[in-house]
């Protein structure tokens, strides 16, 4: 039996049929890969922006609580007790330092509004 001629028309056919999804294909793995690595990137960057502008507020904050009990208190906080400046510098971090863990750990919605 001898194979069949494809029509004129046939090759082309099949052509575009397999152009047509290598193009699908294609897209489809760029939307699915390239897409979301892009946007995770942006969602990187924009966290690692915050997240130095918090180190720097809440560093700065230290030290301005630290330098302002030292010189705002006279002698008070003098001799044996000049390390209450820095206990309150320490307090300071660690309750920004909580405050940071308790809106990290709290879960994130969206509540629509009632119609």
């Amino acid at each position: 039996m001898a194979a069949a001629s494809p029509k004129p028309g046939e090759h082309e056919g099949v052509r575009q049929v397999v152009n047509d999804l290598w193009i699908l294909v294609r897209d489809y793995a760029k939307q699915e890969t390239i897409d979301p690595i892009k946007m995770l990137g942006a969602f990187l960057g924009w966290g690692l922006l915050g997240a130095l502008a918090l180190t720097l507020g809440i560093g700065f904050g230290a030290l301005a609580i630290i330098r302002a009990l030292q010189t705002q208190t006279g002698d008070h906080l003098t001799g044996s007790l000049s390390w209450v400046p820095y206990l309150f510098g320490l307090l300071f971090t660690a309750a920004a330092a909580g405050i940071a863990v308790w809106f990290i750990k709290r879960p994130f919605r969206h509540e629509e509004a009632p119609a």
